[in-house]
């Protein structure tokens, strides 16, 4: 067994080495290159038609319903679309932006995977905000409205 001495006297007893550097006239130039991952690359299930991420907006701690509802109108939606988009996002997430399934689905709209909402903003995973502002340039591109995204989701269970 070794005691806590043992080892102080180890330590003390071997002198660190040195090692002296190059020559000038021997060094070499070198570049670092930042490292960056390749992208995440999935099979899209729908392909979304381009759409603008509309303005950021700060999470204000709301509803996440109150959050939707606020926003249809910059979609061009009225108010008839929000008992569509609450069933449809109740059956997905029940409106949890941390809500998550085994095939990677995350937060309210249930992105899959999870990831691609970053194209809404950088905090994607905890602002709801984010999530639906995502998830609403989602359905518009794909369906063209909640109720729309809705329906289909009745017929096939998913979206």
């Amino acid at each position: 067994m070794i005691s806590a001495i043992d080892l102080q006297q180890a330590r003390v007893s071997q002198p660190e080495v040195q090692v002296p550097a190059a020559p000038a006239s021997t060094r070499k130039p070198i570049t670092v290159k930042k490292f960056t991952p390749d992208p995440v690359v999935a099979a899209p299930v729908h392909r979304v038609a381009s759409v603008s991420a509309g303005p950021i907006v700060d999470y204000s701690g709301a509803d996440p319903r109150a959050i939707a509802q606020g926003m249809l109108a910059s979609y061009g939606w009225g108010a008839s679309q929000m008992p569509c988009l609450n069933s449809l996002w109740n059956r997905e997430s029940g409106w949890n932006v941390h809500a998550s399934n085994p095939s990677g689905a995350y937060g309210i709209p249930q992105a899959l995977p999870g990831s691609k909402m970053s194209s809404a903003g950088p905090d994607w995973a905890n602002n709801p905000t984010t999530q639906i502002r995502w998830g609403l340039n989602y359905i518009k591109g794909t369906y063209g409205s909640p109720c729309a995204a809705w329906g289909h989701s009745q017929s096939t269970g998913w979206y």
